[in-house]
């Protein structure tokens, strides 16, 4: 009897722990996150009156932004240089920068015409006052709209700027060192240009088989005349003034052979005549002819330009002909760029740009040796 009541309690202690574990595996199971008590929200009243406002867009940078921006930056870091440099060293920054005169005009004095900056008169490399001869007022004019045109001083130290300025300047300092007995300047000038008759642009013709080549075949039936030819065409009128007006009975020879590329010098009687010649101009049509050679590469060429319009060559001048201006020295010059250019097309801001270029610089030369007695 006692046995089989410890049998029943035991099978009931096991059936209440299978019910307590049963139950539990029922249970849904809880993490707690944190300890801290929950608080309900506080919602806000609305104030605002009106439509919600739109949402924002985003925008991206353009280039000219970005550049803007870094030629911004730039100039406060020059700025912050300058400021920098002008309290450590107390010294300001340089006048060149600005413009320091506000009037320009001419003034007419015995020895000719001057051009004053306001009171200050403009001068040479070589610290003495600009002075035009009288006969030449139109020069002197166009030198104060030069410096008139100028926004400030620095731009006074790039030649380009003021070539009319720096011509004038080149042929005063050559005289006033020939007064003093030095001819050193003179020399120079003269054996610089005879250099360039070794190699003259109007000397140098095509070779007679230059033109005619397979890529350019269809063009080169369309045209009438070579290259050469239209050279020779052109130098030949000159030549022949040269030889007959200027230098009488001297050979002048083309520097480049039909069939070959090696350069031909000219004779030596005919480089004593030419050399000669040059070495006994005045101080200004010396300066005038100088600038003319270095615009286009030829001594025969700015050698014309010079007789038809130099005050000191007057008998020499043919009032009935046509005078050989800057539009056709220019054309005999760029003769080889103008056909290339017809050919293959020209290169913006390059060929253009060269063509204003050597027309200003033959402008000037004959703005120098012109003028009335």
């Amino acid at each position: 009897m006692q046995s089989t009541t410890l049998r029943v309690a035991s099978n009931a202690a096991r059936a209440w722990r299978l019910r307590s574990s049963i139950g539990r595996l029922a249970e849904p199971a809880v993490r707690h996150i944190g300890s801290s008590t929950s608080r309900p929200a506080t919602a806000l009243p609305i104030t605002a009156t009106g439509p919600p406002p739109s949402a924002p867009i985003p925008t991206s940078s353009q280039y000219g932004d970005r550049v803007d921006e870094r030629r911004r930056k730039a100039e406060l870091l020059q700025k912050g240089k300058e400021l920098r440099n002008t309290t450590q060293t107390g010294k300001k920054t340089s006048p060149l920068k600005k413009r320091f005169w506000s009037d320009v005009h001419v003034k007419e004095v015995p020895e000719g015409y001057q051009v004053f900056l306001d009171t200050r008169p403009v001068r040479t490399p070589t610290k003495s006052i600009l002075t035009v001869p009288r006969s030449k007022p139109h020069l002197a004019h166009a030198i104060a709209i030069e410096w008139d045109m100028l926004e400030n001083a620095q731009q006074a130290l790039k030649n380009h700027n003021i070539p009319m300025t720096s011509i004038v300047a080149r042929a005063q300092d050559t005289m006033e060192a020939e007064a003093r007995g030095d001819m050193t300047v003179r020399d120079e000038i003269v054996n610089f240009m005879m250099r360039y008759l070794d190699t003259d642009t109007l000397l140098c013709w095509a070779p007679g088989q230059s033109s005619e080549t397979a890529t350019s075949l269809e063009m080169q039936t369309a045209r009438k005349t070579t290259l050469r030819e239209l050279q020779i065409q052109t130098a030949m009128p000159i030549i022949s003034y040269l030889k007959t007006s200027v230098w009488p009975g001297v050979e002048i020879r083309p520097v480049l052979d039909e069939h070959s590329i090696m350069p031909v010098k000219q004779s030596e009687v005919t480089r004593s005549v030419i050399q000669g010649w040059i070495a006994g101009l005045p101080a200004w049509e010396l300066a005038a002819l100088e600038r003319a050679v270095l615009a286009g590469k030829s001594v025969l060429i700015g050698t014309r330009l010079l007789i038809d319009w130099s005050e000191e060559f007057r008998d020499l001048q043919r009032s009935s002909e046509k005078r050989f201006g800057i539009e056709e020295a220019a054309e005999a010059a760029s003769l080889e760029v103008k056909w290339q250019t017809g050919m293959w097309g020209e290169v913006e801001d390059t060929h253009d740009v060269d063509n204003e270029d050597i027309r200003q610089q033959f402008g000037s030369a004959i703005l120098l040796v012109s003028g009335h007695r």
